[in-house]
């Protein structure tokens, strides 16, 4: 009997997928293990893996076509079958769970490949500097670049004009930087001539499901949880200069000021719990571990991978972990369970110069970290005016959940942490 692999569910909150691409064409053998399909879910690409191994008889859905849950994407034929025979008998439309597959047009696109990174924060990736190569093709139109590529070819002194992009609307990404022909795309960023700006062009995109899962979540947490915001200044001196000595020690392996938010976090938790819980309805619901999502901005969307069991973590594990975890976000390799059940979310947005803001709670969250960039700043010390680096922290917090005074102790406790980071070593 053929084989029918149907359109699985991949997060807990999919009810559909798009079949980016396919990685066997009819006639191809497949064995268990094997990856066929790349499959964009309400949260990320994900790849699509066989468990029996056969011959693919049918490709029912085609690359960018939205598929519901349950729905006939591959029809294989088992070993001993005849692939034509297979072919023949297959379905168009319906999978073994008697789920249709979507009439929605399918979208015409190309794959959204992932882009490896060295980033060792866990945040986006900070816009160039002005050295960064022209931003604009020669007959004046604007260059889509993804922020990744765009560092690369600072830093290798490409010309972004002389490029093809491979991505999504034909956007540049890593590997269009990297496969550049020396003699023809590669040039120093000095020597290209200033491009006259460009007039913006009119188009509509249509959501992804990544963006549509975003817009839903969002609305429905600014809609239904009273948010309430405190905001605190902490002097970060001291964590720089015992990050400055430990990344001598470490080096080439490199702390990142995320990781030290990131303990001091799961540290505070432990002293304040009632910031790590959730609204329940008729019940607080507080929970007996820490998660702590970790917001990581990728090409067209926000992913939270999460960071478990954080409190009984040491700074060296958060770091390797964080690193390991923003990496498959980015190459959008985050499984399912890598991207739920976080208790706390943190997100920096200190590397594009922000120094405050609020962020949208992530539901069941009661709490989320909004954490900005750390700038010199006259202080008092010893009651003397001086210079200082501080950064400003602000927690949103479920108002249903935590009291203001519950949320003012959680960032007087996280504040101490990182002034005094030996503290949270011990």
């Amino acid at each position: 009997m053929p084989l029918e692999i149907t359109m699985p569910k991949l997060s807990d909150t999919m009810t559909d997928g798009t079949l980016v691409k396919w990685h066997k064409k009819e006639n191809d053998v497949v064995k268990p293990g094997d990856i066929i399909a790349e499959v964009e879910t309400d949260k990320a690409t994900q790849e699509l893996e066989a468990f029996e191994p056969g011959t693919v008889a049918k490709l029912i859905a085609t690359e960018g076509q939205k598929v519901t849950v349950g729905g006939l994407i591959v029809v294989l034929a088992k070993p001993g079958e005849k692939v034509a025979d297979v072919a023949k008998a297959a379905g168009t439309g319906t999978g073994s769970g008697g789920k249709p597959a979507s009439d929605a047009p399918a979208r015409k696109e190309e794959p959204k490949k992932a882009e490896a990174t060295t980033a060792t924060q866990a945040a986006p990736t900070p816009p160039p500097a002005a050295s960064t190569p022209t931003a604009h093709q020669q007959n004046g139109a604007p260059i889509r670049v993804s922020p990744l590529a765009r560092k690369i070819a600072a830093e290798k002194g490409v010309n972004l004009a002389g490029i093809t992009g491979s991505g999504p609307d034909g956007r540049i990404i890593k590997r269009d930087i990297l496969n550049a022909p020396a003699d023809a795309a590669v040039t120093k960023a000095s020597s290209a001539p200033m491009a006259p700006p460009a007039a913006l062009e009119a188009k509509t995109i249509p959501l992804s499901n990544m963006r549509q899962t975003i817009a839903r979540r969002l609305l429905e947490a600014k809609q239904s949880i009273p948010h309430f915001y405190v905001s605190i200044d902490v002097q970060m001196d001291n964590l720089l200069a015992l990050r400055k000595s430990a990344n001598e020690q470490l080096a080439p392996a490199k702390l990142t000021v995320t990781d030290f938010i990131t303990r001091a976090v799961a540290v505070a938790v432990t002293q304040i719990p009632a910031i790590n819980a959730s609204f329940g309805g008729t019940q607080i619901v507080r929970h007996g571990s820490v998660h702590v999502g970790i917001a990581v901005a990728i090409e067209d969307g926000l992913v939270v991978p999460v960071l478990r069991d954080a409190q009984t973590k040491n700074l060296r594990q958060i770091s390797a972990e964080i690193k390991q975890l923003a990496e498959l976000a980015r190459t959008r390799k985050l499984k399912a369970d890598q991207m739920t059940g976080s208790t706390i979310t943190i997100s920096n947005l200190g590397m594009y110069g922000i120094k405050e803001f609020t962020a949208i709670i992530n539901p069941p969250e009661a709490a989320i970290l909004a954490i900005g960039g750390t700038e010199a700043r006259p202080v008092v010390k010893n009651g003397q005016l001086a210079v200082g680096q501080v950064m400003t922290v602000t927690l949103s917090a479920d108002h249903r959940v935590v009291d203001g005074a519950t949320g003012a102790e959680f960032l007087s406790k996280l504040k101490a942490l990182l002034e005094n980071p030996m503290m949270m070593l011990i």
